[in-house]
């Protein structure tokens, strides 16, 4: 039964598409489906050498011919148009440097107008070669003053906090002093004197040690294992003060946010100031000088203040130069790249004829299609301005042409499915035709769910109607282009689901009861033994149909809504649903 329906229904399907395409006059290039692959036409093309460049962008922009290699001993790196190709490499290199910075420091994607430009001719690719050298040099350059301005202001605020942050030590070592002087009158010296800069002696007849001190910044996770090797290296002979800086500081070049605290270290003598020096260096610290007396440090604090607001002003003018560079770039990059990769692709072309005199290529394309591509070399001929016409002749051959079908928008995600298995050898039957019908009939008979079929149906009708704005937007989500691929697909999954839900009578997985169950334990209880206290003290029943089922007929439509409070209901749908799938899929084999 299920195969004589598979037969009918493809004889059903193969029919009607005939019979349509006959009463409509349109042939199959026009339908977008063909039952067998093109017929191909081997061709050879005598090229002028001022004319090969244009004829084979009007080929490209023509789609239709595909074109063999004839320098197949030749290596890649010898042929004729090579430094062209490399030419474009380094194109495409600078068009994705300023594609990186523009999505870094305008943080949006270029927009993409959707314009399909001609394939520049060989004069006009010097020119965008000298443009895109020119926006590069500007962004290094804007890019590296950037840098540099960031660093200094990075530095100059590093500095603002050692200044303010060591103020606060010496200010609270001249407190401490000055108590322990009162208490201890026997003291005549002291580590901070409050009228003379730290390094100097006193006025006393007894000399005073002479201790210096080093300031710096460093990161705050080093701060534990800086501590603890100072202390190790310098047998606690050196005193450590360190305060956290509260508002993390931009690292210059990754521009993340890094936490760091400000230290001062105090010692006696020269050979404790080089250890403590390199301890900073190999803790990568960074150190800045600090005046020791109070004047001092408050007037280089007020040069700090004033070279960090210039420093400001300028970065803000940088920052408005790059936006305007870049948002000007934006608007032709997209564009840039279809030229640059239309002129790479003509001339990777070029390298696969034959240059030793003529240009003499070959190639196949479809028998039909003959007129077309005469016509684009005529094209080409007139557009490079030279008198001498190509000229194409077709070739007698026994290799085996390559298999073309023909696609739409509608066709291509099923052709692709069909191709993912393995593409038909020439002229062989294609597959693709039938499962426009049977992958998603298919489908939806192992899925079945009208509820779950009508999200999918509508998701994928959305995509549908608002296709030329995807299409516009030409996204990069992976995830979002294979759906949005798919998307006729997925829109007859879903319509087949609900059609086959309906059948099944599930709707989220949930049977619907409009006509009432055939099934009844309250008129039969007493037939089936079943009293009140066996309800309450039995988890499961079973029914037996023969007393049970009252009506004398099955539900009209799907699954009987009984189903809902068996136990087995998801293993008896699940297994009936794809059970039923794999004989359909069998018998339409």
């Amino acid at each position: 039964y299920c195969s004589t329906a598979v037969l009918i229904f493809r004889l059903l399907d193969f029919g009607l598409l005939r019979l349509t395409k006959r009463a409509m006059n349109i042939s199959e290039r026009d339908v977008g489906i063909s039952f067998r692959s093109e017929e191909m036409t081997r061709i050879q093309m005598f090229l002028q050498n001022d004319s090969a460049y244009a004829c084979v962008s009007e080929f490209g922009e023509l789609g239709l011919v595909q074109f063999s290699d004839l320098n197949e001993n030749v290596n890649e790196f010898q042929r004729k148009y090579i430094n062209e190709v490399r030419r474009c490499d380094e194109m495409e290199r600078k068009l994705r440097y300023i594609e990186k910075e523009c999505r870094k420091c305008i943080n949006q994607s270029p927009p993409d107008s959707g314009e399909n430009p001609e394939t520049p001719m060989p004069s006009e690719m010097f020119n965008l070669e000298l443009t895109f050298e020119k926006l590069e040099n500007e962004l290094k350059e804007v890019n590296s003053n950037k840098e540099t301005l960031m660093k200094n202001k990075l530095e100059l605020t590093e500095l603002k906090h050692i200044l303010r942050k060591t103020q606060t030590f010496f200010d609270e070592a001249q407190l401490t002093l000055g108590q322990t002087s009162r208490s201890e009158e026997s003291m005549s010296t002291s580590l901070l004197s409050a009228e003379a800069p730290i390094g100097s002696s006193s006025g006393d007849s007894q000399q005073s040690p002479k201790f210096g001190f080093i300031a710096g910044v460093i990161a705050r996770e080093r701060v534990p294992s800086f501590e603890r090797m100072l202390w190790r290296a310098c047998r606690g002979n050196v005193f450590l003060r360190q305060t956290e800086i509260e508002t993390p500081l931009e690292d210059p070049v990754t521009g993340e946010e890094v936490s760091k605290c400000v230290f001062i270290i105090f010692f006696q003598g020269e050979q404790l100031k080089t250890k403590v020096r390199k301890i900073c260096e190999g803790y990568k610290a960074t150190m800045y000088p600090c005046p020791e007396s109070q004047a001092e440090r408050r007037e280089m604090s007020m040069g700090v203040m004033t070279r960090i607001e210039d420093i400001q002003t300028v970065l803000s003018q940088t920052a408005e130069h790059q936006t305007r560079l870049l948002s000007n770039a934006a608007r032709s990059i997209r564009v840039w790249f279809r030229k640059v990769k239309k002129i790479k692709a003509v001339y990777h072309t070029l390298n696969l004829c034959n240059t030793q005199k003529a240009i003499i290529a070959e190639g196949w394309c479809p028998s039909s299609e003959l007129d077309r591509v005469n016509l684009a070399a005529r094209r080409g001929t007139e557009r490079s301005g030279t008198d001498i016409p190509a000229i194409i002749n077709t070739m007698a051959t026994r290799r085996t042409p390559p298999t073309y079908h023909r696609t739409n928008k509608f066709t291509n995600g099923f052709q692709a499915i069909v191709d993912a298995y393995g593409v038909a050898d020439y002229r062989e039957i294609n597959p693709a035709p039938f499962t426009l019908i049977t992958f998603p009939f298919l489908f939806a008979v192992m899925f079945g769910d009208c509820g779950h079929g009508s999200i999918m149906f509508l998701f994928a009708l959305w995509m549908v109607i608002n296709e030329k704005k995807f299409l516009a937007e030409k996204s990069t989500n992976e995830m979002w282009l294979m759906l949005f691929g798919g998307r006729y697909i997925i829109l007859l999954m879903g319509l087949f689901s609900v059609y086959t839900g309906l059948l099944y009578n599930d709707c989220f997985s949930k049977s619907l009861n409009i006509f009432g169950s055939s099934w009844s334990l309250a008129e039969t209880r007493e037939k089936m033994n079943v009293t009140m206290e066996t309800l309450r003290t039995t988890s499961t029943i079973q029914l037996n149909p023969a007393v049970t089922f009252q009506t004398g007929s099955p539900y009209p439509i799907g699954i009987d809504p009984i189903w809902n409070i068996s136990k087995n209901q998801i293993v008896f749908l699940n297994s009936y649903k794809m059970k039923l799938s794999i004989i359909l899929g069998v018998a339409q084999m």
